[in-house]
């Protein structure tokens, strides 16, 4: 007996219901966001773990400080060749293989902590393998992020990523201390492993099949002249760069030694500084939340102008402020600094070259970072020779001075928004974009590589809660 042949099953109608995601949250961008959370939470606990697994191992304050510089070290080291290494290789990779350095060398770390036989060498070691993997990995995490969003609606998605960002690491230094105090610091270093495990596994799931091959180049010191030659021919650029290494040179003296002693000596211990730091996260989260709906025209020369608050906690420590001011001072500081990161980050998306993007920006990092180890060294000598109010004003004039001489660029004036900014490679959520598999082909307003523009440019100098005011987890 024969049965008629089934007819064919309508096609589902398209839903009229519209998407909850807005259209520049696509799948790369949400997996780089729910990374850089579950990495923050992690990392952000770790720092206050390690401090306290060098104090349990009988080390003072010059073990710490040893430790925190074997980490530093290897960051700026590796930092260039970091950013050449993600031009020439898939930026996911770099990223993967960096997070299982990390999760590797922060579980052995918790091993030798739990054991109770940790000695401050070896945390050294360990402590710079995981600084080893950020100079691999920071680069590369720019770039990628950079090219996951779209033009028009750049600011916004670097906003809320980085409402993400600093969100996560206020909420993982505050669950960092309470776990440090009940369970101990090894445990919280074992959660900092498991977190770039996970991490690490997102990251592999980004799909990059639509991203252009990158021709061969002519070998790694070729790939770092050219990035330089990008760097030095922009003059904004530099300019930018050199003052950040200024800033956050003397803000990591501030937090890192100034601040503290003040709290101890003038504020009534520690509790106030831990509270100015906190309102210093709050700020970042506020001024991220303003940058969704704030576009300014002249981007550049806004987030300049919002440099100048940053020496605002400078002063209220060499006044010094009571802790209500010092709290309100902070706070502003971090809004005015999250304006000028995501002003900063829409500017590279928008004038630099992608395949240059991971190379800039390990000069960017490169030079932000490089005075930091001389500012802090040089933070107990300045004290002991001019006094400690006097060092401070120091610190907030010379921010001033710095941020002043760079308006004097005038591409940092005068640089604006366009309307359209280059489209993703492989587009929001792996659709080609415009030039894709095209070599040398590049958006409209966006030259090709070795042609020069009058305002092309940039990289960005971000901000942090540690002093080194970056970081993408």
């Amino acid at each position: 007996m024969n049965t008629p042949a089934a007819s064919p099953r309508p096609s589902p109608r398209p839903s009229s219901r519209p998407s909850r995601r807005p259209e520049w949250a696509g799948r790369n961008y949400l997996l780089l966001t729910a990374a850089t959370i579950v990495t923050n939470l992690g990392t952000h606990g770790a720092l206050i773990a390690t401090t306290w697994a060098v104090f349990d191992s009988g080390g003072d304050a010059g073990d710490v400080g040893l430790v925190a510089m074997a980490r530093f070290l290897p960051l700026v080291l590796f930092l260039l060749i970091g950013g050449a290494v993600a031009d020439r290789v898939p930026r996911h990779r770099v990223m993967v293989a960096a997070n299982a350095l990390n999760c590797v060398s922060q579980a052995a770390f918790a091993v030798l902590v739990l054991s109770g036989e940790a000695r401050i060498w070896q945390m050294m070691v360990l402590t710079a393998l995981c600084g080893t993997g950020q100079a691999f990995f920071n680069p590369a995490a720019e770039g990628m992020l950079m090219s996951t969003v779209s033009g028009e609606q750049a600011s916004r998605a670097f906003a809320v990523f980085r409402m993400a960002m600093h969100g996560a690491a206020i909420g993982g230094a505050a669950l960092g201390g309470a776990l440090v105090a009940f369970v101990g610091p090894g445990w919280v270093l074992a959660i900092d492993a498991l977190a770039f495990a996970v991490a690490g596994g997102l990251r592999a799931f980004l799909d990059v099949r639509s991203v252009a091959e990158r021709a061969p180049g002519g070998g790694l010191f070729a790939d770092l002249r050219e990035g330089w030659q990008e760097f030095v021919g922009r003059p904004w650029l530099w300019s930018i760069v050199a003052q950040f290494s200024v800033v956050v040179g003397l803000i990591g003296a501030v937090e890192s030694v100034y601040g503290p002693l003040v709290a101890r000596d003038e504020l009534g211990g520690s509790r106030p500084w831990g509270v100015a730091l906190a309102a210093y996260g709050a700020g970042t989260v506020a001024g991220a939340v303003l940058m969704t709906r704030w576009k300014p025209r002249r981007m550049l020369f806004v987030g300049t102008l919002c440099v100048f608050p940053i020496a605002l906690p400078s002063a209220a420590l060499a006044v010094p402020l009571d802790a209500a001011g010092l709290t309100a001072a902070m706070f502003v500081s971090g809004v005015a600094i999250e304006v000028f990161g995501v002003s900063w980050m829409t500017t590279m998306h928008q004038e630099i070259p992608e395949e240059k993007l991971s190379r800039v920006s390990a000069y960017d990092w490169f030079g932000s970072t490089a005075l930091l180890p001389l500012s802090t060294a040089l933070a107990g000598p300045a004290e002991s020779a001019f006094g400690r109010s006097e060092a401070l004003w120091g610190a907030a004039a010379l921010m001033v001075v710095v941020t002043a001489l760079v308006l004097l660029v005038p591409d940092v004036r005068n640089l604006t928004r366009r309307l359209h900014t280059k489209e993703v490679a492989g587009g929001l959520d792996g659709a080609p974009g415009p030039g894709a598999g095209v070599p040398g082909a590049s958006a409209p307003g966006i030259p090709a590589p070795g042609a020069s523009t009058p305002d092309a440019s940039a990289s960005g100098a971000s901000a942090d809660a540690e002093g080194a005011l970056r970081g993408n987890g």
